[in-house]
């Protein structure tokens, strides 16, 4: 069982950067964890998650301005989001699986309860 908290989400102009802030609580430490975003009328697209062993992927549409990062001696996951545009605007959710579902498909097995991000234009 994972118990995900976000935190971060706001309001911003386009060009500007935001730090999402995800505290977990990870019985096994066994997880893969990542970042996944919903904007109204639009499929769940996964943004970024790190393996164990900190291997990363990121999703094309973020590469070069997100970077996703943990700090287990904190609990926490982190998404530092620079270069802000407009089509960044969704609700962010911290999630966990055991199985890497960024790479393997469908959705992960925990998430949070979501974070909004609204970037103006």
């Amino acid at each position: 069982q994972v118990q995900l908290v976000e935190s971060g989400g706001d309001s911003v102009q386009a060009g500007g950067s935001l730090r999402l802030s995800c505290r977990y609580h990870d019985s096994n430490g066994r997880y893969f964890m990542g970042w996944f975003r919903q904007a109204p009328g639009k499929e769940r697209e996964d943004v970024a998650d790190i393996a164990q062993n900190g291997g990363i992927n990121y999703a094309d549409s973020v590469k070069g301005r997100f970077t996703i990062s943990k700090d287990d001696s904190k609990n926490t996951l982190y998404l530092q989001m620079n270069k802000l545009m407009p089509e960044d605007t969704a609700v962010y959710y911290c999630a966990a699986d055991f199985r890497r579902w960024m790479v393997l498909g469908g959705r992960p097995r925990y998430q949070g309860q979501g974070t909004q991000v609204t970037v103006s234009s």
